[in-house]
């Protein structure tokens, strides 16, 4: 039999020393660590699924709402919103479901729907939509009051345009001219030049009788 060392010995020793002193710790951690792998495995597998069966409730809400089926419509984003309403899906059918039911004439229900989007979004950009859109429902309603606390402030940098011409649209709508062109020029100068939308700001401050490149004028009687 071979004989060892003494500074092989000295070191096997050391070994030993370190492994009766750390062992269980080192154990406890690789089996920490395995558990986390593991569960994080998990995690990712049932959201794949949870995403998979959510598409497919999407799917099936979105062939109720091509045939204009709002009770089959409502069905489906009901049990979607109440089993997945952390998904992107959710959030899309929120707002598609909402359009059915403003079309529909459902203006109660198109306000329910989005106001559980916009309480439910996941990020900024889906709130900024699911705002706006509600505000065009409450214009409807005539709940102007509420529509201009909405939009008193965008979630989302990238939708300030819009917001302000949607407060245009409530100053209009509240025959309050002045207001409603100072919003729409502020809407004009906001939006991306090279977004088609402009055109219709355009269009809301020319039958204002205000250019959109002149500055900031209210013109008395242009509103009858």
């Amino acid at each position: 039999m071979a004989q060892i060392a003494p500074e092989e010995q000295e070191q096997l020793e050391q070994i030993k020393s370190f492994w009766k002193r750390r062992g269980n710790f080192i154990l406890l951690l690789v089996v920490a660590l395995l558990a986390t792998f593991f569960v994080w495995n998990q995690w990712q597998s049932r959201q794949q699924n949870q995403a998979l069966q959510a598409a497919a409730m999407y799917d099936e809400l979105d062939k109720a709402f091509l045939v204009g089926d709002t009770t089959r419509a409502s069905e489906v984003f009901a049990d979607l919103k109440s089993r997945y309403p952390q998904t992107f899906f959710a959030q899309q059918a929120a707002l598609l479901i909402a359009k059915l039911q403003f079309d529909s004439t459902q203006l109660e229900n198109a306000k329910a729907s989005l106001a559980w989007g916009k309480d439910n979004a996941t990020t900024d950009e889906y709130k900024a939509v699911a705002l706006l859109r509600l505000a065009a429902v409450l214009v409807e309603l005539k709940k102007f009051d509420e529509a201009q606390l909405l939009l008193a402030v965008s979630p989302s940098a990238s939708f300030e345009g819009l917001f302000a011409d949607r407060r245009g649209d409530v100053f209009l709508m509240l025959d309050k001219p002045e207001q409603a062109i100072a919003s729409y020029e502020q809407a004009w100068k906001t939006l991306d030049p090279k977004m088609d939308y402009r055109v219709f700001v355009e269009a809301k401050l020319a039958a204002l009788g205000v250019m959109a490149t002149q500055p900031l004028v209210a013109v008395t009687g242009v509103v009858e």
